[in-house]
């Protein structure tokens, strides 16, 4: 990995690291959408990957660049690696930005908090979010973590994904009054 980074370059390796370890084109897959498709994205072999993980969370601050974060997290499963990745890159890019995770259901145990990372006597009241997620569809698992966010009185000021598959997800946002960005988009992949 080169010690220099440049926004293009690392989107170019993270676009080769994505299509040697996460897309798989050919089978019908079902994904969380309930839709089928013929090309798949399975965004954890790269996320959990040392080159991927930086890769993603460099590109992560360089969008996020001229924004004002507090915080930056999404619904558990997809947004855990990547918030880690990004929160754990961001004091060497001096820019420190804290991870959460908003759970799906609230666990029988603890705290039974749906949000979780924040220390005891910490919310989200009045604090700048970035909703996070892997792979986007149509996205309803996104605009569910900003509506939770939202109801612990976060101020949601971006929707980022990694891959945005193109299939509507991007109008969704707009009617949720969402801005939204994606990192890759299926084009960088696959025409048509």
């Amino acid at each position: 990995m080169p010690t220099t980074f440049t926004p293009a370059d690392a989107r170019a390796r993270l676009i080769e690291i994505v299509r040697m370890r996460s897309y798989r084109y050919g089978t019908e897959i079902t994904l969380a959408s309930g839709r089928t498709s013929l090309f798949y994205f399975n965004m954890k072999p790269t996320m959990l990957h040392p080159e991927g993980a930086y890769l993603i969370a460099r590109l992560v601050h360089d969008n996020l660049k001229d924004a004002e974060v507090d915080l930056i997290g999404g619904l558990e499963m997809g947004a855990v690696p990547l918030a880690s990745a990004v929160a754990a890159v961001s004091p060497i890019v001096g820019r420190p930005v804290a991870a959460f995770i908003v759970r799906k259901e609230a666990k029988g145990h603890g705290t039974k908090s749906l949000i979780e990372g924040l220390a005891t006597g910490e919310s989200l009241t009045g604090k700048r979010c970035v909703v996070v997620e892997d792979v986007t569809t149509t996205g309803g698992s996104a605009i569910k973590a900003a509506a939770l966010v939202k109801a612990e009185g976060g101020e949601v000021v971006r929707v980022l994904t990694i891959l945005d598959r193109q299939e509507g997800a991007q109008d969704a946002f707009a009617e949720a009054g969402l801005p939204f960005q994606a990192i890759l988009t299926r084009s960088d992949f696959h025409r048509g």
